[in-house]
């Protein structure tokens, strides 16, 4: 087999993608010459590609509907049973659909890759099965993940468990759903944005964004890789750290890790919050969207913190508030490089590419008009600022990060902890089918401000549930020092074993 020969015509057109003006004789000449390089692609086209072998049993499963879906938060049921013995042992595990697990369909999110089956499993998939968990399916989360809410799904909105027709927050919709309804005892999902720690505070769960780089992200359909993470959902903080434990750790394929540090998590669950040092940093409170009885039950649950025994103070750390503004130019301007013009994989790293999900994903070149508003307005922003700065501001933004996370180093070396509200708000009601453009986008964007700048720092953050309001869920969020996942979890745990967080 061999791969096509440019025509006449489609090397001109390659030459004028390039800004190069060249007549018939030029590009013969050009093509001549490249004989021998067309040859080596023969070659890479009829060698085998060299990825992970699949190892457990499985089957495609199926689209549940009606009762069995009810909150529309499942696209996949299947089970796929790991070993006999692990840490995992009798527990489910839901997978984010942008996960991939081999011959099973993924869509994450998204019309332009429906049909699509993956050849891999994700190097969690691996993890979760070898430590014996059942993985029982994947769950709808948002178009290609752009967007907090749980509206933009192709196959319709994710709603929340507590509330019919609010939102259960993204992009991890399902994820959350699932395990708030007891359907699967744990769930993995992704966050760029806060998409694990949204859905967390929005349907009262436990969510980790680990250190960047602590858990692979190999077989994972990436954003980009700076500000790429996943990790585990739960109804505790026990499972929590238990599924954090079995997943984090290099892999040697994702070029998002160098030299992570892992901990035995579940063994700082006992240390209780004595002698820790809690910050509450006032610029996560009192935004423009906040409202009040969430603010009112954070600092509750902060309180809670001092009379557990920790040292809880007031703190101010100015640069948070500029924070989303430097996370935007790398979300959009980076998704828009390497998610979409890249086709999900990019180049210039060394790892696992997924080229099967490469091909697949392509096809949005050709359908763009089916994408989301949320991811369309990105792409908008992301390519105008590309094409007509040079790429200008994501480069600065990528120097100020750097500023950025000193400042919370320099915060968190005088405390354990940073704290602030997850969210500004409770869940919000979903947009109607025919809600006007800006609500669509305002539903899908809001409620980032705290959750965005731990993306772009890395540093780790977790939502934990904290009380209810009109019959909604409010997340706490803690920060800690880079790899330092041992020191939340230690408080997370003390909180949750100080009473029952909905009557907080």
């Amino acid at each position: 087999m061999t791969v096509r020969r440019p025509t006449l015509d489609q090397l001109r057109s390659v030459a004028e993608d390039l800004g190069m003006h060249m007549g018939d004789e030029e590009l013969k000449s050009y093509d001549t010459l490249m004989q021998a390089n067309y040859a080596a692609y023969d070659l890479i086209d009829a060698m085998p590609d060299y990825v992970p072998a699949v190892t457990y049993p499985r089957t495609p499963g199926y689209h549940p509907e009606g009762e069995e879906n009810k909150y529309n938060a499942w696209y996949v049921k299947t089970t796929i049973k790991g070993a006999s013995g692990g840490k995992l042992a009798g527990k489910t595990v839901a997978l984010k659909d942008n996960i991939s697990l081999a011959g099973v369909p993924m869509m994450n999110g998204a019309s332009t890759l429906e049909g699509y089956t993956p050849d891999i499993d994700a190097t969690i998939v691996t993890r979760i099965l070898d430590a014996g968990g059942t993985i029982i399916g994947k769950t709808h989360c948002e178009y290609f993940c752009f967007s907090g809410g749980s509206h933009t799904n192709a196959k319709g909105p994710v709603h929340n468990p507590h509330k019919m027709g609010y939102s259960s927050g993204g992009s991890s919709s399902g994820s959350a759903v699932v395990v708030v309804t007891g359907e699967a005892d744990m769930a993995i999902g992704g966050d760029q944005g806060g998409s694990i720690r949204i859905p967390s505070s929005f349907c009262g769960l436990y969510g980790m964004k680990g250190t960047h780089g602590l858990v692979p992200y190999t077989g994972v359909m990436p954003i980009e890789i700076t500000i790429d993470h996943t990790g585990p959902m739960t109804r505790n903080v026990r499972d929590n750290a238990l599924l954090l434990e079995v997943i984090a750790g290099e892999d040697g394929l994702d070029p998002r890790q160098i030299a992570p540090k892992v901990a035995n998590y579940t063994q700082a669950l006992e240390g209780g919050v004595k002698g820790l040092r809690i910050g509450i940093v006032k610029e996560g409170f009192g935004h423009p969207s906040s409202e009040r009885d969430v603010d009112a039950k954070v600092m509750a649950g902060a309180q809670l913190f001092k009379k557990l025994g920790a040292t809880v103070d007031e703190i101010s750390v100015p640069m948070h508030l500029l924070a989303p503004a430097i996370w935007l130019p790398i979300a959009a301007e980076g998704a828009t490089e390497f998610m979409m013009k890249g086709n999900g994989m990019g180049t210039n790293w060394r790892g696992l590419y997924n080229t099967t999900l490469l091909d697949a994903h392509s096809a949005w070149h050709h359908r763009a008009d089916e994408l989301s508003d949320s991811l369309k307005i990105t792409m908008l922003l992301g390519q105008y600022f590309t094409k007509h700065y040079r790429g200008h501001f994501y480069a600065k933004a990528q120097n100020l990060n750097r500023k950025l996370r000193a400042a919370y180093d320099t915060a968190l070396g005088s405390y354990d902890l940073l704290l602030m509200p997850t969210l500004p708000m409770k869940a919000t009601p979903l947009p109607p089918p025919d809600a006007p453009r800006d609500l669509y986008i305002q539903r899908a964007f809001e409620m980032v401000p705290n959750t965005a700048p731990f993306n772009a720092s890395g540093h780790p953050a977790m939502s934990i549930p904290c009380g209810m309001s009109d019959g909604l869920p409010i997340g706490l969020m803690l920060i800690g020092k880079y790899y330092d996942e041992s020191v939340i979890y230690r408080a997370a745990a003390a909180f949750e074993g100080a009473g029952d967080w909905t009557k907080m």
